[in-house]
Parts: structure tokens; C-alpha cells; sequence
């Protein structure tokens, strides 16, 4: 073999290498360009794929512990689950109670509340912004006039000149008045005595008041607690209903989560009436109460939300108007005003 054959073949030999560096250089390009196309996609993505694991919508609902359906409800976290496929979240905010729980509604912390009958007087004469979404059937005997279980007070007639405490322009302040109408008093004939539950309680038991007038658990707990006796309740004379109150452009907005938040209230509801014991067993600790205690409040409430018809509208003007009369607030308003009229 001459050097000319040499040099020949080693050209030749080197040729494979030289296309087969030239594959590899063109292909490690093409997936250095395919990684970085791949970074720059996914920060472009990022916002999107953030926007997609958002919540849609976030029910921020206002709540006291003495909402005992809302209690379980947090508890078991049927709500969250039922949200889920409409993309929307549960967000519990507790209150001390319903008046405090309507400013948070009104200064737009809260989307959904659930309060007794006065609390919303109180806030639509003091201007706050908020609609009647629904309500909860009557429950006239869970509020009622206590006396010691030795008292020699029979009848509300026998009420005339006695101590009575109560909490100022609550729902048992309304159905103080009715009951004493009924049995030919008015106010003036009684020394009401105003005083928040707590304190209430302490002045009853160490007799310094001859009756007390509460709603449950807190009379729940006193008959259980201190034998005392329920000498009249709100049967027949009151409805004592419960209200659902919503911020105005939240259910406008998103009237299939607060379908869902009635479903499973609803459904809840019926759950807790057919378990009571069970229900009561939950609930106890997380309201700080003997499981006796809430198995009795909770047979005197009812649990099935409807939206608010206007015969229940009326019912609670009657309420406001009493409180007018009574100057508990400055001005008489229209309750149909804040009524949500709209179908859920």
C-alpha cells in the first residue's frame, strides 16, 4: 500500500466522523432551542394554570357558636365537598354575635350570615346593606320566661312588679312584650332588668331578678343545669324564626353556590334530626356545652331553609314596627326593602 492509498483511505475513514459530529452538534441544538421554548411556555403558563387552581368563588360565611347547624356543618365539612365541582371554597368566620356578625356583613367581610329576628331590624334601621336570602321554620319554644324552680310565680300575669332580665332589643325582648300583651301587662307594668345572657344568668341564680327571659342553648342549659322552670315559651305567640342574610352582589353573582350552601343545609338539617344524639355528641364540645344541654336546644329548633316568602316578611315587620313603638331604633323601616327577591 503507497502513502498516496494511506492518505486516501484515512480521508475517506474520517468522513463518517466528521457527518456524525455534525448530526450530534444539530440535534443537541435543536434540544437546547426545545428546553428553552419549554421554559419560556411554562413561565407564560404560570399565570394561567395559577388562575385555574383559584377558587372561583369564596363563600365567606359568618357564623356564632350557638348556630348549631353551622357548627356541624364546619365540622363535618359537607359544604367544602359539596362546593367542589362549582370550583368554590368555604371560608368560616366566627362571631360573638348576630349584631357583631352584621357589621362584618355590612362592612363586606362576610358574604352569608345566620342570625335570629333582631339582629337584622337593628342593622336595616342603622342603614347596613344586606338582603333576606332565606329562613329556618319557626321555633317559638326554643326562647322562653325562666323562674326558679321554686319560684311562687305561676302565670306571666303573676308577673306585674317583678324583675325581669333580658337582653335588650334581642328576640326575646319581642317575645317579652307579646307574652306580657297577652296576658293583659304591658312593659311598664314589669322592672325589666337588661342584662347579656352571662350576666343575666348569674343575677338569676343568685335571685337578684324573679324571671329571665332567653332563647337556647342558654335556657337549655339553665333547666338542665339549675332545675329552673319554663313558665311560658313562644308557642302560639311568636314564630322566633332564623334568617339567612347575604350581602346583595354575592348571590347575584354566584346563586349556584348559595344553592349549594342550601342543599347541604338542608340536607344536614335532616341528618341532624333524625341523629340528635349523635348531632349533639359533635356539636357539645365545639360549643362548650354538656351533651344533654344541645340534644335539648337542638329538638326545639327546626333546620330546613326555604327562600323568604312575604308572609314571613310581614311577620317581621311586625317585629320592627314593635321595636319602633318601643324606640329600640330611630327609625321604622320597610322590611320588604331588604328582601331578596330574585328565585335560588
Amino acid at each position: 500500500m503507497n502513502m498516496t492509498q494511506i492518505t486516501t483511505d484515512s480521508v475517506e475513514s474520517a468522513v463518517p466522523s466528521r457527518r456524525w459530529w455534525h448530526s450530534l452538534r444539530t440535534l443537541g441544538i435543536a434540544l437546547l432551542v426545545t428546553a428553552a421554548l419549554a421554559v419560556i411556555a411554562s413561565f407564560l403558563l404560570l399565570p394561567v394554570a395559577r388562575a385555574q387552581s383559584k377558587p372561583a368563588a369564596e363563600l365567606r360565611i359568618g357564623y356564632q357558636k350557638s348556630a348549631s347547624l353551622f357548627v356541624l356543618q364546619k365540622a363535618q365539612g359537607t359544604l367544602e365537598k359539596r362546593l367542589a365541582p362549582l370550583n368554590a371554597s368555604v371560608k368560616w368566620i366566627e362571631f360573638p354575635a348576630g349584631p357583631q356578625l352584621l357589621e362584618g356583613l355590612n362592612l363586606g367581610s362576610v358574604d352569608v350570615g345566620y342570625v335570629g329576628e333582631a339582629p337584622p331590624v337593628f342593622a336595616q334601621a342603622a342603614g347596613a346593606k344586606f338582603a333576606y336570602i332565606g329562613y329556618d321554620p319557626a321555633a317559638p319554644e326554643a326562647e322562653a320566661i325562666l323562674v326558679p324552680k321554686d319560684s311562687v310565680i305561676k302565670s306571666v300575669a303573676d308577673l306585674r312588679g317583678k324583675k325581669v332580665a333580658l337582653n335588650k332589643g334581642s328576640n326575646v325582648h319581642y317575645l317579652l312584650v307579646k307574652l306580657l300583651e297577652k296576658n293583659g301587662l304591658k312593659l311598664s307594668d314589669i322592672q325589666p332588668v337588661y342584662l347579656p345572657p352571662a350576666d343575666a344568668r348569674a343575677a338569676f341564680e343568685s335571685s337578684n331578678v324573679d324571671a329571665w327571659v332567653i332563647w337556647d342553648p342558654f335556657s337549655a342549659a339553665a333547666e338542665k343545669a339549675i332545675g329552673a322552670r319554663v313558665l311560658a315559651d313562644g308557642k302560639g305567640v311568636v314564630n322566633n324564626y332564623q334568617y339567612y342574610l347575604a350581602e346583595r352582589g354575592f348571590v347575584a353573582k354566584n346563586p349556584k353556590v348559595i344553592q349549594a350552601l342550601f342543599d347541604d343545609s338542608v340536607e344536614r338539617g335532616a341528618w341532624l334530626k333524625s341523629n340528635l344524639k349523635k348531632a349533639a355528641e359533635l356539636i357539645a364540645p365545639l360549643q362548650g356545652l354538656p351533651v344533654d344541654v344541645v340534644e335539648l336546644s337542638l329538638r326545639r329548633y327546626e333546620f330546613n331553609v326555604k327562600p323568604v316568602p312575604d308572609s314571613v316578611i310581614a311577620e317581621q315587620q311586625k317585629l320592627a314596627d314593635t321595636f319602633f313603638d318601643l324606640k329600640l331604633i330611630p327609625k321604622a323601616i320597610a322590611v320588604r326593602e331588604a328582601a331578596w327577591k330574585s328565585a335560588l
